[in-house]
């Protein structure tokens, strides 16, 4: 899925397929590109995820975009989603780390133990929109947890899109461990610095899969006399 990401998706920064262009069907590019339409489906959810293009129902896929600016998950744009996580699961690690109950730290445990052994992409999704939400109930703040329900969704397809592009499932199972340490032992500070750091590497791995290090392209003074 990746290499008919990155094939797509070269295509249109190339301006082989100009904004307003229709790509080819389904059936066409599973032909040429030789894949299966599940593959291919992947690949144009990204697309449209990075925002490069639109699907419209039995009309076909549209480019909008020549590049990636800002990949939208659900009903939010992933600057705006990073923003406010900042803002809110941070110092809600903090809280949570002084006013967490046993039974809290039994069920951020419990689905830890579960992520680490799933293998299932869709599965671990869903348990990690659950992760962030024992968290934002082991502050003891009903707001707090009403306000990740509200981003639930965009969290889902944002820890989906990472996953699939990204591989960021094990390194993320390591942070929220940490998470859970801090938690453990009662550490507003050791919480927030694992949360921050957490949201440190979302953001790293967004910024690498959004704007890819050109190989291509020689640095200043690089080339041989």
């Amino acid at each position: 899925m990746e290499a008919v990401l990155a094939h797509l998706r070269g295509a249109i920064e190339r301006g082989e397929y100009a904004v307003g262009d229709k790509l080819p069907s389904e059936a066409e590019l599973c032909r040429t590109l030789e894949i299966s339409r599940p593959v291919l489906r992947e690949a144009l959810r990204a697309l449209q995820t990075m925002g490069l293009t639109v699907s419209k129902t039995g009309k076909g896929t549209f480019v909008v975009a020549s590049a990636v600016e800002d990949p939208t998950f659900g009903d939010y744009a992933a600057s705006d989603l990073l923003e406010v996580r900042r803002h809110i699961e941070v110092p809600v690690a903090g809280y949570a780390a002084l006013r967490r109950t046993p039974e809290n730290l039994d069920h951020l445990a419990h689905l830890l133990d579960r992520m680490e052994r799933e293998t299932d992409t869709t599965a671990w999704v869903a348990m990690d929109t659950l992760f962030h939400l024992g968290v934002a109930e082991a502050a003891q703040n009903p707001v707090f947890r009403r306000v990740i329900e509200e981003i639930r969704d965009a969290l889902a397809r944002q820890s989906a899109f990472l996953n699939q592009l990204g591989g960021r499932r094990e390194q993320s199972n390591r942070e929220h461990r940490a998470i859970v340490e801090a938690l453990t032992d009662g550490s507003e500070t050791d919480a927030v610095d694992a949360m921050s750091h957490h949201l440190d590497r979302v953001e790293t791995t967004l910024t690498r899969i959004v704007r890819p290090a050109r190989t291509d392209q020689h640095k200043e003074g690089d080339t041989e006399a």
